[in-house]
């Protein structure tokens, strides 16, 4: 499956408002919330997962991308959200750099491997500087749609 398929276009915030590492994940959690994906009585459990996940190290990996991410008992399909910031955020990154590119996903804890998948997809990707480039020129979700989509990195089988 492609990393496209995790997101659909009212998944994609294309310009977020939070600048600091914390309150760009709770901006990203409430907005899977708001768009249906998680239910309103799991935000509070997960919140306490991503954040007992992002003090033990930042999710920040470098080049301007962070891929915070949690498990959940009450999920049966991983979920994403795909966050930029044009400003950047404080994301306590291995690089130190601001953060523009975020995808914050929940795998269920029964597919403990396709953790592992998704997180090893999305590095793959967010490798690329021409992916970096087109994604930070692109003007709406279906354009970075249309970038993840062309990428060969796969998630799952």
């Amino acid at each position: 499956m492609k990393l496209a398929k995790l997101l659909s276009a009212n998944h994609i915030l294309l310009d977020m408002q939070a600048v600091e590492h914390w309150p760009s994940i709770v901006e990203l959690v409430g907005h899977l919330v708001e768009s249906g994906q998680l239910p309103e009585s799991q935000r509070e459990e997960m919140l306490e997962a991503f954040k007992a996940r992002e003090d033990s190290v930042s999710t920040g990996i470098g080049s301007g991308v962070a891929i915070p991410h949690a498990f959940s008992d009450h999920l049966d399909h991983v979920i994403a959200v795909f966050g930029r910031s044009k400003v950047g955020i404080d994301f306590e990154a291995l690089d130190n750099k601001p953060v523009h590119f975020i995808v914050l996903f929940i795998v269920p804890r029964k597919n403990y491997h396709m953790h592992l998948q998704t997180l090893a997809a999305i590095a793959k990707m967010f490798t690329n500087a021409e992916v970096l480039r087109k994604l930070g020129a692109a003007e709406c979700q279906e354009e970075i749609l249309a970038i993840f989509d062309s990428r060969p990195a796969r998630v799952g089988a």
